[in-house]
């Protein structure tokens, strides 16, 4: 069985990405989190992951590091991971890739934190104009594809690199059309991803960078999580 390390769920966007599509596509895994550390991570997650970072798969003596990477090792072993339709394959890695490797304006100012409500002190033009490409690309695929999700009737890969995106458009509150909010809410409403949030709103750890972070932001409006241990 593949053994999937992770970080916090309430903090681990990229976490998020693998474990959310397998889940959804029930693909067995054994779940191992290991909680961020104070400061750096990275001598900790050495012992699982060549780069010291989260998410890492394993599966027997292989590893395989970078969520992007993770779903592609997946596909080549289990159906539905990709759209089967040539055209929609193209557009989902596309749209993958381009949340994989951009938004760098939305990941700084609005860091993942499931547990919380804030509403943002300022918007940048910046982080304006992401989220504007992001609403625009969603609901291009939704159109294109026929929805419910983004390159057509089944949850695949493409949706779960934009899942921890519908939870900081919960967190943050982020302005989206009508066609991209409803699809938020059909993300946030998976199993999968309700299973991920009541872990994260059970997690008592809290990192200080990762806090910092959220409070920088704006103002915490909610903060659902249990008490901190």
């Amino acid at each position: 069985m593949y053994a999937l390390y992770i970080g916090n769920k309430n903090y681990s966007s990229w976490s998020l990405r693998p474990w959310v599509l397998m889940r959804a596509l029930d693909i067995p895994f054994e779940e191992r989190l290991v909680p961020f550390e104070t400061g750096s991570s990275w001598a900790a997650f050495r012992h699982f992951s060549p780069t010291g970072k989260v998410p890492c798969l394993i599966d027997g003596a292989t590893q395989v590091w970078d969520s992007l990477a993770i779903c592609e090792y997946l596909a080549e072993a289990h159906p539905g991971v990709w759209p089967a339709g040539r055209e929609a394959r193209a557009w989902a890695r596309s749209a993958a890739a381009e949340m994989h490797s951009g938004f760098g304006a939305l990941r700084n100012t609005c860091t993942m934190n499931c547990g919380l409500r804030v509403r943002l002190s300022t918007t940048s033009p910046a982080l304006d104009t992401e989220v504007a490409r992001i609403d625009e690309l969603w609901r291009e695929g939704l159109e294109r594809f026929g929805g419910p999700y983004l390159a057509g009737a089944a949850f695949t890969a493409v949706d779960a690199f934009f899942a921890p995106v519908a939870f900081r458009a919960q967190t943050y509150g982020l302005e989206l059309s009508a066609p991209a909010a409803g699809y938020v809410r059909r993300v946030l409403d998976l199993p999968a991803m309700r299973a991920w949030y009541a872990d994260a709103l059970a997690e008592t750890w809290r990192e200080p960078g990762h806090e910092d972070e959220a409070r920088q932001a704006g103002t915490w409006l909610e903060d659902l999580r249990a008490p901190a241990a």
